[in-house]
């Protein structure tokens, strides 16, 4: 199956963090290597679990992962999170609430088919957005973990949290409205049947371009 151009848009990301690992070795910034590192490692994960368990996601989340991860590595780095604050920072934590939106819609629906919960379109949305603000809630506690016992600055104070949390909180809502309508032109197993392999039609993991639903 031929892949889809967008997959090679996600390997380039991977490239520049892999790179930017590596300028940061170079200058010493050992702690910036380990994050690098694993974000490196975060964005392998959609395609072993598309190798480990007989489903195909789209290549978007590949993706949206990659990005999302490289802008967070390349601010570090590059010191873009203080060169352009706040406008770097609010739009990586955008684009992060968009990803592990995206996710949560992914993971929901594949729960869904496999566990039989048999969720209303409303639990799905709703899931979606409550699944980004709890990620994002962990993050605004990383960092002030590490700002409060390692000494760093990861946060300028209380608006600044803030805003972070309004960022994922659009981005989320938006992917949540996408997935509203997405489900309300196409059934949730014809959107997990484009994502399960059946078996003997070969080994998974290439992500597909999948086709537009069309209205029932």
């Amino acid at each position: 199956m031929q892949r889809p151009a967008g997959l090679y848009l996600a390997y380039l990301f991977q490239f520049l963090i892999a790179a930017n690992v590596l300028l940061a070795l170079s200058l010493g910034e050992y702690s910036q290597v380990f994050g690098g590192v694993i974000a490196l490692g975060l964005t392998l994960v959609p395609a072993v679990v598309t190798r480990r368990w007989s489903i195909t996601l789209p290549w978007g989340v590949n993706l949206l992962v990659a990005l999302s991860l490289y802008l967070h590595i390349a601010g570090e780095i590059w010191g873009f999170y203080v060169i352009y604050y706040p406008y770097y920072d609010k739009v990586a934590h955008l684009i992060s609430g968009v990803t592990v939106s995206v996710l949560a819609f992914v993971i929901v629906l594949l729960l869904d088919r496999f566990s039989r919960l048999n969720l209303s379109r409303w639990m799905i949305v709703g899931f979606v957005i409550i699944a980004a603000m709890a990620m994002e809630g962990f993050w605004e506690i990383y960092e002030w973990l590490f700002d409060t016992f390692l000494g760093t600055n990861l946060q300028y104070g209380l608006d600044d949290t803030m805003l972070d949390m309004i960022s994922v909180l659009i981005g989320s809502i938006g992917v949540a409205f996408a997935g509203n309508r997405y489900l309300s032109r196409s059934s949730k197993e014809e959107i997990t049947g484009r994502m399960v392999v059946p078996e003997g039609s070969g080994a998974p993991g290439e992500s597909v371009d999948h086709e537009e639903p069309r209205a029932g």
